[in-house]
């Protein structure tokens, strides 16, 4: 259920975009370890924005099950927003200029091989501004 709500309010959360808005998706990466971080490729805008963030959007979809102590953070070059489900949506970046790249990073608490590995299919963003 928590599922389906989630995809129903990304659509929304786009229309209710103040100024503008802009989106970036990137496929995912592989985590092998615990104790070890794991960072997504740069997500911006294809085109300069001018503003400041109001609510960014996310998304981001496994192959496989989820790890026992996932952490999962969206990141600016300055704040990191920690993340609660695989979906939602997040203030924690308000009035940080709009066009600033965003990153997932991943971690899995503990020490040695993660089985299976994390395996992130995908990852997206959209990011409302003013």
């Amino acid at each position: 259920m928590r599922k389906l709500f989630a995809l129903l309010l990304f659509p929304l959360c786009v229309q209710a975009a103040g100024e503008g808005s802009w989106q970036a998706s990137s496929t995912g990466i592989t985590l092998t370890w615990r104790g070890v971080s794991a960072s997504s490729k740069v997500l911006a805008p294809s085109q300069p924005v001018e503003g400041l963030m109001t609510v960014v959007v996310w998304r981001y979809e496994l192959i496989g099950p989820t790890p026992a102590g996932l952490r999962v953070r969206l990141c600016t070059q300055t704040r990191c927003v920690e993340l609660d489900g695989q979906s939602g949506t997040t203030g924690g970046f308000n009035n940080i200029f709009a066009g600033e790249p965003l990153r997932f990073v991943w971690e899995v608490p503990g020490g040695g091989r993660l089985i299976p590995a994390l395996k992130v299919r995908s990852n997206k963003v959209i990011v409302n501004y003013r």
